[in-house]
């Protein structure tokens, strides 16, 4: 009785099409994009090769997606190969993008992924969303999705969809956050508050980390846990390449876990959560500093400097992280945990104690503990290249007349 917690999900890959000759098309449409994506450029042979099509049957996909907007051709194939050389194709760096926006406690940012996964447009704010209400805080997310819309268009490029990542539980209608304690939103419909001309989908800004590690890094396992911090402390399960939701899709609040239950009361109802103890927030109260902007970029300059309560309150950090990470290593075995948002970026410091909590409490083998190349971008990068996965997987429901 597995099947519910691998659900598909709007932002994750591998939605299944129908059994028909139709389907069979969108299918192989799909194939097609997938191939050339990961490989190109390459012939209509090559891609025929690969994918383990007729020649033919491969030409009349590709003139397919030529004209509509998701392939180019680059002219012939490089000298030296035998035989009569091909137009060699890769996808194209017009036509549709990915929109993926962010929202956090202190920040608003949105940015355009094209389909070869490179970012065209972007804009970020910061401004402190905390406490307030949803509706301004998504009209002036609005205000720059259509600004990134608006620079983007003039690189040729047109919205396939925008992807969010907020802070908090979503259900699994994708668009709902049922509660995001951080911000103080509960049970808030964005697909009523934010611009409907585009396909939405709304996700956990851990998750959208979890998925950019996943996609982004070659080297990444097909099983680990990735875990991300800002104000709060965010989790993702992906377990055989894939995104384990839970029932309600909450699964990940690795945040929440408790660390020690008679610590300090959470913005969830809770008490001696992680958050408490490895939070932005924590470590600087810890280490008497006051918020600031980058706060990241403090903590990190200080302990680079030698500060010594800097370097006790990431000691402690890490050593939280290390019991609440213990848990879910016995529970889930990953072969990895990967660490990022600002996690990675003060790594050298939280490593140690983590480990060496990881090391002492662990039943099995000890789990890897890896750094993410993406830090802060991740959540971001994810819901922009869950977009342009969407058009991979089917490019039939995206052609030059869903030009927004």
């Amino acid at each position: 009785m597995t099947a519910p917690l691998h659900e598909a999900h709007p932002s994750s890959p591998g939605r299944r099409l129908p059994d028909t000759q139709q389907g069979m098309r969108r299918r192989n449409l799909s194939r097609v994009m997938h191939t050339v994506s990961a490989e190109g450029p390459l012939s209509r042979a090559a891609v025929a090769s690969r994918i383990g099509l007729t020649r033919a049957a491969v030409s009349t996909l590709v003139d397919e997606l030529i004209r509509s907007g998701l392939l180019e051709e680059l002219g012939p194939e490089r000298p030296g190969r035998v035989g009569r050389p091909g137009s060699a194709l890769a996808v194209s760096g017009h036509g549709p993008a990915g929109i993926g926006a962010e929202v956090g406690v202190d920040h608003l940012a949105v940015c355009a992924v094209d389909l070869r996964g490179e970012v065209r447009a972007r804009a970020v704010r910061h401004t402190a969303n905390r406490g307030r209400s949803p509706e301004p805080v998504l009209r002036d997310l609005t205000a720059l999705v259509r600004q990134v819309i608006a620079d983007a268009d003039r690189e040729g490029l047109w919205p396939a969809g925008l992807a969010v990542a907020v802070p908090g539980l979503v259900a699994r209608d994708a668009r709902t956050v049922v509660r995001a304690p951080n911000l103080d939103w509960h049970d808030t419909d964005l697909g009523a508050l934010l611009p409907g001309e585009l396909p939405l989908t709304v996700d956990n800004e851990a998750n959208f980390g979890g998925l950019a590690e996943l996609w982004l890094n070659e080297a990444a396992p097909r099983d680990f846990l990735h875990v991300s911090a800002e104000i709060g402390i965010g989790g993702a399960v992906v377990v055989d390449g894939r995104l384990l939701r839970g029932r309600h899709g909450f699964a990940g609040e690795l945040g929440h876990v408790p660390v020690r239950p008679d610590g300090p009361a959470c913005a969830c109802g809770g008490r001696g959560c992680l958050e408490q103890y490895a939070g932005e927030e924590a470590v600087l109260r810890v280490a008497g500093l006051e918020p600031g902007e980058d706060r990241v970029g403090l903590l990190a300059e200080r302990a680079a400097q030698d500060d010594q309560d800097v370097r006790r309150a990431l000691h402690d950090a890490g050593t939280a992280l290390g019991i609440a990470l213990t848990g879910a290593v016995n529970l889930l075995d990953p072969e990895a945990v990967v660490l990022g948002g600002a996690l990675s970026e003060l790594a050298p410091w939280l490593l140690p104690s983590l480990e060496r909590e990881l090391a002492r409490r662990t039943a099995g083998p000890v789990c890897a503990v890896a750094v993410s190349r993406l830090g802060s971008e991740g959540p971001l990068l994810g819901a922009a290249h869950s977009v342009v996965r969407a058009v991979l997987d089917d490019p039939a429901a995206v052609g030059s007349g869903s030009r927004a």
